[in-house]
């Protein structure tokens, strides 16, 4: 299942680029396709891309519906195992 996960970003790399944080996963991300994102936004991530940013809350919730569902320690190793 390939899912989009919101992440917050925690550090700007090479331009363009960030690492983002999932639930102390860290991953180095795109933000081709995201203007002006800055540290601090979260983003919702799918294969290494930053597809758009995400207010703090819906981020929040979102990620608590899939600890509810059970699926957040399955999101967490699919953001590990992603190629930037």
């Amino acid at each position: 299942m390939c899912l989009a996960i919101p992440a917050r970003i925690e550090e700007m790399t090479t331009p363009g680029n960030a690492i983002v944080n999932l639930g102390g996963v860290r991953k180095e991300i795109s933000l081709a396709l995201v203007d002006d994102a800055v540290v601090g936004d979260y983003v919702i991530v799918h294969v290494g891309y930053a597809l758009q940013k995400l207010d703090q809350e819906e981020a929040e919730r979102t990620l608590q519906m899939f600890a509810e569902m059970g699926q957040l320690d399955e999101l967490r190793s699919e953001l590990a195992g992603d190629a930037a």
